[in-house]
């Protein structure tokens, strides 16, 4: 007879205390930033999400060509893992294991390239761990014994998602940390790379951070299946930076 080996969870409440109340709108806000930051320890600064190769082989080379570079990056974002999130979201907010695995295994799929999805499960991975240790919520504890038992691969996004479920936090509010994290990694590997200044890497993220609430109805719109990243310039460099002799960055 078969034995379904998924964990499952007990409840999505905080530390599984249903006496706990509801955290205030200020609260909210500090916790999104906090899960939000872009040097919450997951190790999102050891990948330049394609830059390194890009700046080797031409093709960022100032802020201009940087600018268009993280845009891009940032609308694939909102196409693929951003669609998947808010999916994922909606998923976590009713405990729905079984939906958050299928859609967790949609996001690994349209990994192209073997940095892309090293990225996306170490990332993923990090933040469900950090989260059972600082939230502690069951369903959290849940998604990291999937994880843990090879029953999903953990991407991310839906760590993420899961995360700020579990926090009252909403899926809106996930879906523009999700694409400031984006913007924010391949911006911060910049100042790194390049001769760029503080000043212009902030005025980037300025003026992508103000396309996130349109991309999110976009997003919200789309079905699972609309899922789709399709930018073949990044999947060269990231097959060029898989075999790079001299690299600074995990992808």
């Amino acid at each position: 007879m078969h034995m379904d080996r998924r964990p499952r969870p007990v409840s999505r409440t905080t530390r599984g205390d249903d006496s706990v109340e509801a955290p205030s709108s200020t609260a909210l806000l500090a916790r999104m930033l906090q899960f939000g930051d872009s040097m919450f320890p997951i190790g999102g600064f050891s990948f330049s999400c394609g830059l390194e190769s890009a700046i080797q082989k031409g093709v960022v080379a100032d802020a201009i060509t940087l600018r268009a570079f993280t845009r891009t990056a940032v609308e694939q974002a909102a196409r693929g893992d951003g669609i998947a999130l808010i999916a994922a979201h909606r998923a976590a907010t009713v405990d729905d294991v079984d939906a958050l695995i299928r859609i967790d295994a949609q996001v690994y799929a349209r990994k192209l390239s073997d940095e892309a999805r090293l990225m996306s499960v170490r990332m993923g991975k990090k933040f469900t761990e950090m989260g059972v240790e600082v939230i502690g919520a069951p369903l959290l504890a849940t998604w990291r014994k999937c994880i843990a038992m090879s029953v999903t691969p953990g991407c991310y996004p839906v760590a993420l998602a899961i995360s700020f479920a579990v926090q009252n936090l909403s899926a809106r509010q996930a879906f523009v940390v999700h694409q400031n994290g984006v913007a924010a990694t391949i911006l911060g590997a910049a100042l790194r790379l390049l001769r760029i200044s503080h000043i212009e890497t902030q005025k980037i993220l300025y003026e992508l951070n103000g396309l996130a609430d349109e991309a999110y109805e976009h997003a919200a719109a789309a079905r699972l299946s609309d899922m789709a990243g399709y930018a073949p310039l990044a999947e060269i460099l990231a097959a060029v930076h898989s075999k790079a002799h001299v690299r600074l960055f995990m992808s």
